[in-house]
């Protein structure tokens, strides 16, 4: 089982990449698949995103406690520019 630490920033790459991609059935599918492990596995809930310039801030409750997580935004945007700077590599297949 990943850690949570781990499970955040791999949700929170994909969700980057939804984000901007939303017709991209591959993204979503990983990116539904991460936050089950966020709220089924790791039992998260009340899960939100906060940025600034540097960073990116998951914001979650997890054993009746408020907690955060923090992720530079070049280590969370890495999948998204790779995919805007090749997206020949990163087609979207149809269901």
């Amino acid at each position: 089982m990943n850690s949570l630490q781990d499970a955040l920033y791999n949700w929170l790459t994909i969700k980057v990449v939804c984000d901007e991609r939303p017709e991209d059935t591959a993204a979503a599918d990983t990116e539904k698949m991460f936050w089950g492990m966020l709220t089924e596995d790791h039992q998260l809930s009340n899960i939100e995103i906060e940025t600034d310039a540097v960073m990116y801030y998951v914001h979650y409750d997890h054993a009746g406690e408020r907690k955060k997580a923090r992720f530079p935004r070049e280590l969370i945007e890495i999948m998204l520019n790779q995919i805007n700077a090749s997206p020949e590599k990163y087609e979207n297949y149809p269901e």
